[in-house]
């Protein structure tokens, strides 16, 4: 019995060792022949700049149960961004952003029904916020193309900012003032279309991210009150594309 075992033992080393060689062999020979040209040549810099600004005023507006609402709200944002190339078709570099938001309303009246509505008043809210990322992209050629290509790029930003709202007159007068601070690291695959050899047409989206943040409220300089938020997502949020002019010099 014990040679039997052994013969079969040996049987399977000696067709083990033939068998291994030839997958290897047969691995090797296979070869996806992929071809990367220089889509971003090394030491180029890469800048840009997004500018959005948005007002609005009402004045006795109407919406379904919205009436007689008055006031104005404004939102500004602007976003420089410079990259180096310190490799072909790899760059790094950061984008800075500040963005500044106004609500003021001066009056509103909820109806829900004939018996059940409020009114809203003297509200005012303003808000700035500062943010910082640090940004690493990828570049990839499509073919043997110099004017379309892919990039992915990963970000890592930290951000704060101070919100303040108020309602209310006189006696019925409060407020509320916070403080906040996020940080947000995701992954943002995108398109550059160039339009000229210094100018180029980029979007993006972001489908991988985490996102944390902490925000200290204080009303009447007498409640305190604290708030923790995390989030993590692995799919396309439609409020994170971002379209882009940037500058390839």
């Amino acid at each position: 019995m014990q040679r039997i075992l052994r013969a079969v033992v040996l049987a399977a080393m000696l067709l083990a060792s033939v068998a291994v060689p030839q997958a290897l062999q047969a691995q090797e020979e296979f070869r996806r022949n992929l071809e990367q040209i220089a889509f971003v040549p090394k030491g180029q810099w890469i800048t840009g700049v997004s500018v959005s600004y948005s007002q609005s005023s009402q004045d006795n507006y109407q919406f379904f149960v919205v009436e007689n609402l008055s006031g104005n709200t404004y939102t500004f944002k602007v976003s420089p961004m410079v990259m180096f190339a310190f490799k072909e078709n790899l760059a790094a570099g950061g984008r800075f952003a500040y963005s500044r938001q106004r609500t003021k309303l001066d009056a509103a009246r909820v109806v829900i029904d004939s018996e059940t509505d409020y009114n809203v008043d003297n509200l005012y809210s303003i808000s700035h916020n500062f943010y910082g990322t640090a940004a690493f992209r990828n570049y990839i050629s499509l073919g043997h193309s110099t004017r379309f290509g892919l990039f992915n790029e990963v970000q890592m930003q930290f951000g704060g900012g101070e919100s303040k709202l108020c309602n209310g007159s006189g006696l019925d007068f409060t407020g509320t003032f916070e403080r906040s601070f996020s940080l947000d690291v995701g992954l943002a695959p995108g398109m550059a279309v160039f339009l000229s050899n210094y100018s180029a047409l980029e979007v993006n989206v972001g489908v991988l991210g985490f996102s944390y943040q902490r925000t200290r409220s204080t009303t009447d300089r007498i409640y305190v009150a604290e708030r923790n938020h995390k989030s993590a997502n692995f799919k396309i949020n439609l409020f994170s594309i971002t379209f882009g002019v940037s500058f390839y010099i």
